[in-house]
């Protein structure tokens, strides 16, 4: 609610070379009032914000100078200086801009000088050989065009070499390019470079004057030549599909641009430009240049992109203002258009997509500007009734929901200037209004007559409101307030209703004002837009009223404030005969939520005037413990939220506040647990911020300044109150804290504190604060902290960590050392319990004594340099790093000691010591520290590669029971003879019996030496016979094989998390040294196969899952990784994996039951991570090698695939990450899943039924309402016309349908 301080301004000093230094020096002056002499001070200078004061001193020094009218040879070095300081600068820096301001003020007298040395140092750039310095060169090129004289001067004077510079390096650049293929980093640079590099020539063609007389020079000139050779880069960038779309774009404009600036006579640039859109160039009547330049754009075949972007910079370049062009003109404008329209049915992609709805809209305004002074067969093809129009019209209709936001924003451009054509079309002495119009006049009604789950309705009908009125559609449609009142119970309608009915009844106000002779027109005004929004909060549902409040209830205020007594009014009196019930706000809910709304927005003017004038305080208590949970959120909104952070909070808020804590922190809903501790900090902030101002306030009245209002009564007491209410608060919530208090309580009790601890920091310098949360700590407030970390929940553990940590080191002090040891050994006993939630405690524990300095004295012998690493400059940060290395060492001896245990029997590991416990300790520890930025590398490196080597062991000893065909405690039965082998010992502890008692009852089980089936068919009768396994500390333990099972699938997870953290190690950077790197290329590697193996090969659900999550961290990192061989790894592993699916080989170990296990959430991962700014290359190959896959084989041994495919492909249409990329491959992933219903084979229909399902739900959106089927959503009529196609052609007495 409050102001955000603004930041302090970062800018980077300016520095020079040695030589110039001293030519400075020499040059200064004893006085100092030289420009020599402001130049050495200036970069002496370190601080970038003074520098730039400086700066602005050149030319009002120059202006003195200037009157002895001789240039002192002084200056002209100063100048040379100058030069380079502005060319060494970098684009952003804004001494740059600064300095290029300050020069355009150069006294006309130095001009010549100036430009000299400008000219000579920008020649010198120029020159330049080195490929990687080309972007700079560029960037200043870019610089001295932009709004800066004296460097626009130098660039014209340097036209030729300029030019020839561009070229050269948007050719070298390009290549650099090529070589780099699949190397993202690299590429994405050079790309940019490329772009950067199109934009300064189009920019160097547009403010450069010369280029509009380039017609007029002979062909031989070497800047017609070096326009000639920009033009063929430009056509061969244009129709490079490799290249980003966003070089395609502007290499489109640069085109059109060219040959703007080239061809003659201009008069036949739209016959020509017409001729290339509609691929019909006569190649003899165009001159030689134009054929050398552009030939493959005079091709029957050119791409769909390289027509759009071409229609693109033809509307941008060309100059359609006041039908300057002519006939001509008009023709290409009408040529444009119908490209567009077939480009449409034909482009799928989406950010093509995207790209035609921006043409299409600028499209449009072209045609506006061109009907301005059209001729009247251009108006006849125009107007509302005409074809161009009607496919206009089309075009907003199946787009105006399209999931692309800004897409549809543009069919909202799109339709206001289809009215805006229209209205320009019609003839200047029609009398009657455009409500009238026949054409406005049918698509109102048209619109009306669409249902209200119609996005693109609301969008169409605010256009027409801003165009005809308010007055003819209430006319048509008196009740339509409450009924887009009524559809606002829809999340997804929500926005685009609200906004409608701002635009109508703001239209509506200033139409009535404008009629009315006196202020009875608010009457009508109320009646119309107030009684039904009153009408909804006091009977509407909850959802339909918490939108109206949120969207709709703020803007009417703001567009009318006086409405609020009115609102109040009526609801008062409401309130008295129907107050609501548990299941109904009522009026009072009513009268609550507008005054909240009024008082956030500005227009309760006091606090204590609302409460006096508006409400009772009787009626705000009532509020506070009102049976629905939504009156009483909006009453304490109504005391927590300003529009002012620094208003005074009275004593009365703070009594309603105490009392509203009292009844409401076991509240059993998440959502308001949530509100009411949002809401709370809201208030804890407005606290803080007004005891600033109170501070003030109390400085003053010492001082015996004039006594401020805003405040009744002395700041000191307001100051005590505002101190005695906080203690009081947490007073209460450390009550609520009692043992055996219920989640809801802990978690809002333990949120709140939080909040105190967040907002009342401890003081820095002379900073005062009305209240420290650690003055109301004591030791047993402490202890109740420390004993939250036994709860059984993991966020309230999480909740008393992070409030912990929040304290002052000085509260926490540990002065018992054997306590101190009890807690170390507590936690390293929870990490082995049976009992998962005590593992999180364990680690929550650790961190805790980790990040305090609190660990026994005895785990120093663990560090290797303690000393060292104590005496560094950031001694916190290293202390901390020091501790954590410490505890994870100790970690992970106990891990490889219960490891190789679990190797000689995972049974005893299973009841006596989970593994998992320990694996999430170090994983806890390391994500709480900066692992980019690890100082005690020496000691790191053993650890890391320790811990790699345990987690294998670990996993291996696990991944029998989770890889089996049946890893949920039946006898695994997979032929595969490796898998056997490995699962013996496992078979000789857990001996499942198949009997219907088996899950219910706790089997004690015999450790064996060997396996016996005849034993085992033996011990089925007495199967309640009770043996003994004993644990590490010899105690008879009860196992279940699903207790082993938990184990396996838990340590697999935790192994996962673990690989994933260990990923981030992986520097983002190039480094100088690979010793210094923690994490080795043959370790990435390993993990990279780790992950594979487990997610291809893995059965249980829970395991792979896990897997996907550490797995996802590490292709993320490699893709931003700076090594080739590491950043081209998920590449190779995907092509790895697809030939492994299409081989279809019988010893493949991918499992193909289980939806495919793994399989999909591998390339999900790998697909997923791929850069979004890129081609998504990947993406693209491997849909289609899938779409490939899935469809139907005249093979039936090898379905397997198909399966594949199928399953994979549903895990690619569930995943949003992919966003739009995925839509291009709807059409075809829905042709294979009906194509999959014919199949005979069972699994194959099966997979096609999920996949469809999948695609029903990316079409047309997840179910919210029993309505749904009356919606008609947006349609994708490729799938359906293709389902029913496929309907229709199967014969009822055919089989192709099985069941």
């Amino acid at each position: 609610m409050g102001v955000k301080k603004k930041k302090e301004m970062q800018v980077t000093a300016l520095t020079i070379c040695h030589e110039d230094l001293e030519t400075l020096r020499s040059l200064a002056d004893v006085e100092g009032k030289n420009l020599a002499s402001l130049l050495l001070h200036c970069v002496q200078l370190t601080d970038g914000v003074s520098q730039i004061h400086c700066v602005k001193q050149i030319v009002p020094l120059l202006e003195k100078a200037d009157k002895n009218g001789v240039c002192d040879p002084s200056i002209r070095s100063c100048l040379d200086i100058l030069a380079r300081i502005y060319l060494s600068l970098s684009l952003k820096n804004p001494l740059k801009k600064v300095l290029a301001s300050s020069l355009n003020g150069l006294p006309e007298f130095f001009l010549t000088e100036a430009i000299q040395s400008f000219t000579s140092r920008l020649q010198e750039e120029l020159n330049t050989t080195d490929l990687y310095s080309y972007r700079k060169v560029i960037d200043n090129i870019s610089s001295c065009m932009e709004n800066f004289d004296l460097g626009r001067a130098c660039v014209n004077k340097l036209l030729k070499n300029v030019l020839h510079f561009l070229q050269k390096s948007l050719i070298e650049i390009s290549e650099e390019n090529r070589k780099f293929a699949g190397n993202h980093i690299v590429q994405t640079q050079l790309m940019n470079d490329l772009l950067v590099g199109t934009r300064v020539s189009v920019m160097l063609v547009q403010k450069i004057q010369d280029f509009q007389r380039i017609h007029l020079k002979i062909s031989t000139s070497p800047t017609w030549q070096s326009m000639c050779g920009l033009l063929s880069i430009f056509t061969k960038f244009l129709v490079d599909d490799d290249l980003l779309q966003t070089i395609q774009s502007t290499s489109g404009l640069a085109v059109i641009l060219f040959i703007k600036a080239m061809f003659h006579p201009p008069e036949e640039i739209p016959d020509l430009i017409s001729g290339l859109l509609l691929r019909s160039v006569d190649c003899a009547s165009v001159p030689d240049w134009f054929l050398n330049c552009c030939r493959s754009l005079c091709h029957a075949h050119v791409s769909h992109s390289t027509l759009l972007f071409l229609c693109q910079g033809t509307l941008t370049m060309l100059d359609w203002q006041n039908g300057g062009m002519g006939p001509r003109g008009e023709a290409l404008l009408l040529n444009i258009v119908h490209v567009l329209f077939t480009l449409s049915s034909q482009i799928k992609e989406s950010t093509l997509e995207l790209f035609l709805s921006r043409i299409l809209a600028s499209w449009t305004n072209s045609a506006i500007h061109v009907l301005e002074s059209s001729s009247p067969s251009l108006k006849d093809s125009l107007n509302g009734n005409s074809s161009i129009v009607g496919k206009l019209l089309e075009y907003v209709y199946t787009h105006w929901e399209h999931p692309l936001d800004a897409l549809r924003h543009q069919t909202k451009i799109i339709f206001r200037n289809v009215l805006q054509m229209h209205q320009l079309t019609k003839d200047k002495s029609d009398s009657e209004g455009l409500a009238a119009d026949h054409f406005v006049c049918e698509l109102t009604e048209s619109l009306l007559r669409l249902e209200w789950h119609v996005k693109g309705k609301y969008m169409c009908l605010a256009c027409l409101v801003d165009y005809t009125g308010i007055g003819h559609i209430l006319a048509l449609a008196k009740t339509i307030p409450s009924q887009i009142l009524e559809v606002m119970g829809d999340q997804s309608l929500v926005p685009y209703a609200s906004d409608l009915l701002e635009t109508m009844f703001r239209n509506h106000k200033s139409h009535l004002k404008s009629q009315a002779v006196d202020s009875t027109w608010i009457d009508e005004w109320h009646e119309t837009w107030v009684s039904p929004l009153l009408f909804i909060l006091c009977e509407g549902n909850l959802d339909q009223k918490s939108y109206v409040i949120d969207y709709y209830l703020p803007k009417l205020l703001n567009c009318s404030p006086e409405s609020l007594s009115y609102m109040v009014k009526i609801l008062q009196t409401s309130a008295d005969a129907k107050s609501g019930s548990y299941s109904s706000t009522g009026a009072l809910g009513a009268l609550m939520a507008c005054l909240r709304t009024a008082r956030a927005h500005g227009h309760l003017q006091s606090a204590t005037d609302a409460w006096r004038n508006l409400v009772s305080g009787a009626r705000i208590k009532q509020g506070l413990i009102h049976q629905h949970c939504q009156v009483r959120i909006d009453t304490l909104g109504l005391l927590c939220e300003s529009n002012r952070s620094t208003e005074i909070v009275s004593t009365e808020e703070m009594q309603w506040i105490q009392f509203f804590i009292t009844y409401n922190l076991n509240s059993q809903s998440p959502g308001v647990r949530q509100q009411i501790c949002s809401l709370l900090k809201k208030l804890f902030c407005r606290l803080q911020e007004s005891s600033q101002v109170l501070y003030k306030l109390e400085q003053s009245r010492s001082r015996h300044e004039p006594e401020n209002e805003l405040t009744k009564q002395h700041p000191s007491v307001s100051l005590q109150q505002y101190k005695n209410f906080m203690s009081s608060i947490c007073n209460s919530l450390f009550e609520a804290l009692f043992p055996g208090s219920s989640y809801p309580t802990r978690f809002s009790a333990l949120t709140i504190l939080g909040s105190i601890a967040e907002v009342f920091p401890v003081p820095e310098g002379q900073v005062q604060t009305v209240y420290q949360l650690s003055h109301d700590i004591d030791v047993r407030r402490f202890q109740t902290l420390m004993e939250c970390f036994t709860s059984t929940f993991e966020e309230v553990k999480a909740l008393a960590f992070d409030l912990l940590m929040k304290l002052p080191k000085t509260v926490i002090q540990f002065q018992d050392s054997e306590k101190l040891q009890g807690l170390f050994r507590a936690a390293l006993e929870l990490s082995t319990s049976t009992k998962p939630y005590d593992c999180v405690t364990a680690s929550y524990l650790l961190n805790f004594l980790i990040w305090q300095n609190a660990l026994p004295s005895g785990l120093s012998a663990y560090l290797q340099t303690q000393q060292a690493a104590c005496d560094g400059g950031a001694k916190s940060a290293l202390v901390v790093e020091r501790n954590t290395l410490m505890v994870i060492k100790c970690l992970l001896e106990n891990l490889e000691e219960e490891v190789s245990q679990a190797e000689g029997s995972l049974l005893q590991a299973a009841a006596s010591f989970p593994l998992y416990g320990r694996v999430h300790c170090i994983t806890g520890a390391l994500q709480r520290l900066s692992l980019n930025s690890l100082q005690l590398v020496n000691e790191w490196s053993p650890v890391v590669e320790k811990l790699l080597l345990v987690s294998y062991r670990l996993s291996a000893v696990v991944s029998p029971v989770i890889q089996s065909s049946s890893p949920e405690g039946l006898i695994p039965m997979d032929t595969d003879s490796e898998s056997a082998s490995r699962l013996q010992t496992i078979l000789s502890e857990i001996q499942p019996r198949d009997t219907n008692d088996y899950f219910n009852q706790a089997k004690i089980l015999k450790e064996r030496d060997s396996f016996d089936l005849e034993g085992l068919n033996a011990s089925v009768p007495s199967i309640g016979a009770s043996v003994e396994v004993k644990g590490k500390e010899r105690k008879t333990c009860d196992v279940t094989a699903q207790m082993v099972l938990v184990c396996c699938w838990r340590s697999m997870k935790e192994v996962a998390l673990l690989l994933g953290t260990l990923c981030q190690l992986l520097p983002r950077q190039s480094m100088p040294e690979p010793s210094s790197r923690l994490l080795t290329v043959e370790q990435v590697k390993e993990i990279g196969d780790y992950f594979k193996q487990h997610l291809l090969q893995s059965r249980h659900r829970g395991a792979f899952e896990l897997a996907y999550t550490g797995f996802v961290k590490l292709t993320e990192i490699l893709n931003r990784c700076p090594d080739v061989s590491l950043q081209k790894l998920p590449e190779r592993w995907l092509w790895n994996v697809l030939e492994e699916i299409k081989c279809s080989d019988p010893s493949s170990k991918l499992c193909a039951t289980r939806r495919s296990a793994g399989i999909p959430f591998y390339i999900q991962a790998l697909l997923a991570s791929e850069p979004k700014k890129g081609k998504m290359d990947l993406l693209k190959v491997t849909m289609k090698e899938l779409i490939s896959l899935a469809g139907p084989t005249d093979d039936s041994q090898s379905t397997v695939p198909q399966v594949h495919a199928l399953n994979i492909l549903r895990a690619l249409f569930r995943d949003t990450r992919l966003g739009e990329n995925i839509i291009p491959y709807v059409d075809d992933g829905a042709k294979a899943a009906i194509l999959g219903f014919t199949s005979p084979v069972w699994a194959v229909r099966n997979s096609s039924t999920l996949l469809f399902s999948t695609l029903i739900t990316r079409i047309f959106g997840v179910k919210r309402g029993k309505d749904e089927l009356s919606k008609k959503n947006r349609s994708l009529p490729a799938p359906l016309v293709y389902f029913l196609t496929s309907v229709s052609s199967s014969s009822p007495s055919s089989n192709t349908w099985p069941l």
